[in-house]
């Protein structure tokens, strides 16, 4: 089913669902290419496990990325401000005004994407960013696949350039299992021994440390929630996959790697993130606060729901011992990310 949600920016926005096999929807708008809504099945019928908003000015005004393809890059470039091939780029602030966030303040998940093609259970969105957009070098062309595959989303994200240029994508849904109003009392496993800790404005020290005897250690599965000092852990953090579990992605040379594992306290629902990434942002909502309904009425406030991002890690422009995310013009970025509800 295909129906307009909308216009911004003179353009239209689009919205489609899309059915799997075994019963599975999902609704994408062309707007940030949003997934919108994220329906599985589970013992007591469909069970939604993202956060969503009615109408495209909610998303405009309110919306914290819900469900957003977030870039050019990903996370925080600190001061916004990179040198690539000797040139200084200056990126616009959208961050308390000193850093760069998602992509800066025109990201992917403001524009208008274009649906190049759909079927029952895949969508297709491309976007293009003029060389410039927010400072960055380079024409981008950023294609989004979304499939659903019974009850797995597969997310493939490639992009080309005229220019080098950093590219970081990632998917940015909050996720919660059984509808609950935080997501504390979920458990979670992450896959990694070592995360990038970050000094009061969030952004990487330069350090890679062990998650060993800090809050960051979900190597074996406990809940969200912690507190330290009689205040709640805030998890705002890039984690660096240990990729020991490996599976073929459909892309030469770059397997998919287990992530993580999220699982509902109740409904039975549980979630594991596959991916071809380095890195794993988790974030736990804690700031948020939608001042309007979403989906069914829902409020969305304090953790409401987790992300898990999927991505490079934050910075990496500014810190050459970090993965190199620089897409040159004879390269394809690409990327596959998998979230199976089990």
């Amino acid at each position: 089913m295909k129906r307009d949600f909308g216009e911004i920016q003179g353009r239209g926005v689009e919205e489609v669902v899309l059915r799997s096999a075994s019963g599975a929807e999902a609704s994408i708008i062309t707007y940030g290419a949003i997934v919108r809504d994220l329906k599985i099945p589970a013992a007591h019928g469909l069970q939604r496990v993202v956060t969503g908003l009615t109408a495209l000015e909610d998303y405009v005004a309110y919306s914290p990325y819900f469900g957003a393809i977030a870039g050019r890059y990903a996370n925080r470039i600190a001061g916004g401000r990179f040198v690539l091939d000797g040139t200084v780029h200056q990126l616009s602030l959208n961050e308390c005004g000193r850093h760069t966030l998602h992509g800066g303040e025109r990201g992917l998940s403001k524009g208008v994407w274009q649906l190049a093609a759909w079927d029952e259970a895949s969508a297709a969105l491309v976007h293009v960013s003029p060389d410039g957009d927010c400072g960055f070098p380079g024409t981008l062309v950023t294609t989004c696949i979304y499939r659903l595959l019974g009850n797995t989303l597969r997310i493939e994200l490639s992009a080309t350039t005229d220019k080098p240029t950093p590219v970081n994508l990632c998917h940015h849904s909050y996720f919660n299992l059984d509808g609950s109003a935080d997501i504390l009392d979920h458990m979670l496993e992450i896959a990694a021994d070592f995360y990038t800790p970050v000094d009061a404005d969030l952004i990487p020290t330069g350090e890679i440390s062990s998650v060993a005897g800090t809050p960051y250690d979900f190597r074996e599965s406990r809940p969200v929630r912690r507190e330290a000092g009689g205040r709640l852990v805030h998890y705002d953090i890039n984690f660096v996959l240990a990729r020991d579990r490996i599976e073929p992605s459909g892309i030469a040379n770059r397997p998919m790697a287990f992530a993580g594992r999220l699982a509902a306290p109740r409904g039975g629902l549980a979630l594991e993130v596959w991916t071809t990434q380095p890195g794993l942002q988790v974030y736990d909502a804690l700031m948020t606060n939608v001042p309007v309904p979403g989906l069914d009425g829902a409020r969305y406030g304090r953790n409401c729901g987790l992300c898990l991002e999927t991505q490079h890690f934050p910075d990496s422009p500014n810190r050459p011992h970090f993965p190199d995310t620089t897409l040159h013009p004879d390269s394809v970025y690409r990327q596959v990310t998998e979230y199976r509800f089990l």
